[in-house]
Formats: structure tokens, sequence, C-alpha cells
């Protein structure tokens, strides 16, 4: 691996994909209205809310609406609820993270499904490494996430600005075992390009040989 690998290798370790800033205590400590019952999945004062013309953009200091809130507290029906009123479903925090990445990360497939069908998509730009939600589960081994997410439409073969695809987070950044191989599985299947390299020249085959991954090697062998 180069330099420039070992420090994008780096640079991913010391703040990782599940590097999101969930609503501290004194975050919560200063909701209310909308955004409160967001965080503790009361639907009857979210309906009440929104009748009432609350806006629903309305962020916290992180940039989190109430579809954010929502998601990193698990609340399913809130975030049906919120896009029934409008509210942005595909909206970024502070972080550049959407709904439906904070459930990818969390391994959280219930949020993932209702954020889905809410209309998130799944191929929007995320993150500070402008990646997407599938790779940010496929580095971190979700591999029901990752199908889920492929079955979406997620774009298989987008790369970050580390130079690193799906596939390649899969094998750098996981430890080869059976957890990743899903990943890896699934997005061989889907039909992931295992041709293309990260700005170091290596490509998915070379990475996960170095790494002696040999399942992993067998199914880009395939």
């Amino acid at each position: 691996m180069t330099i420039r690998g070992y420090l994008c290798l780096f640079i991913m370790l010391a703040t990782p994909a599940n590097a999101q800033i969930a609503p501290s205590a004194s975050d919560v400590a200063g909701y209310d209205r909308l955004h409160l019952a967001a965080h503790e999945g009361d639907a009857d004062t979210v309906r009440l809310e929104i009748a009432g013309g609350a806006d629903t953009e309305k962020a916290d200091g992180h940039g989190r609406t109430a579809v954010h809130i929502a998601a990193h507290a698990s609340h399913e029906p809130i975030i049906s609820l919120l896009a029934a009123a409008g509210a942005n479903i595909n909206a970024l925090e502070n972080d550049a993270y959407d709904a439906v990445t904070i459930a990818a990360v969390a391994n959280d497939t219930e949020m993932l499904t209702a954020a889905l069908e809410a209309g998130n998509r799944a191929d929007n730009i995320t993150s500070r490494y402008a990646g997407t939600a599938l790779i940010a589960a496929a580095h971190l081994g979700h591999h029901e996430v990752v199908k889920i997410l492929i079955d979406a439409g997620a774009p298989l073969d987008h790369v970050n600005n580390l130079g690193w695809t799906a596939l390649i987070e899969a094998i750098v950044l996981g430890d080869g075992g059976p957890d990743h191989q899903l990943c890896v599985r699934h997005l061989v299947d889907a039909g992931a390009d295992r041709l293309i390299a990260d700005n170091s020249g290596t490509t998915p085959l070379q990475l996960a040989r170095q790494r002696g991954y040999a399942e992993i090697v067998a199914l880009l062998e395939r």
C-alpha cells in the first residue's frame, strides 16, 4: 500500500463511519415541541404540532431536523408522519448524514426500511467522505443493510473522496469475517465492479490477498 493509502486508512480508522453525532443529553434537554416529540416517539404530539403549522425543517444546533432526531431514536412511525406532512426526508445534517445513512450505520433495518419507504433515497451522497449509506454499511459489515440498500438502488460503484468503493471498504476496513464476507457476496452478486482500484491502483482482489482474506478472495475470483 502506498503512503497515501496508509493515510486514507488512518483517517478512516480515526474517524469511522459510525462517528455520527446523535443528540446528546444536553441537546435533548433543549428540545421542545416537535423535536422533543420526535425524540420521544410521541406520535400524537407530532400530529398536533404538524396540524398547528410546526416547521418540520427547523434544525437543532447540529443541523438535525425532526427527521434525523427520529431516525437516531429509531421511531419509524414518526418518520412516516413527517414524510406525509411534507418534511424533507432527504435532508442532511451538519455532517452530511441523512436518515438512511443514520439507520445504515446503526444497523437498524426497520428504520432503514421506513426511511426508504418514506422517500429517503438510497443514492444520496452522504458523510464527510462524500460516500453513500452503502459504503458505510459495507465498512461496518452490516450485511442485511447492504442487501436492503442494493435492492433499493444504491449505487454499487460510487467512489468516495478517499478513493474507495463499498467493495473496497468491506475489505480494507473489514475483518475478513463472516459479516464482511456476506457484504462482499451481496455486492459481487449484484454486479459491483471488481476492477475499480483504490487511489494506489490496487484492486479489491489484490487488497483481499494482501490481508489473507481467503474467503473474500474466493468470492472475488468467481
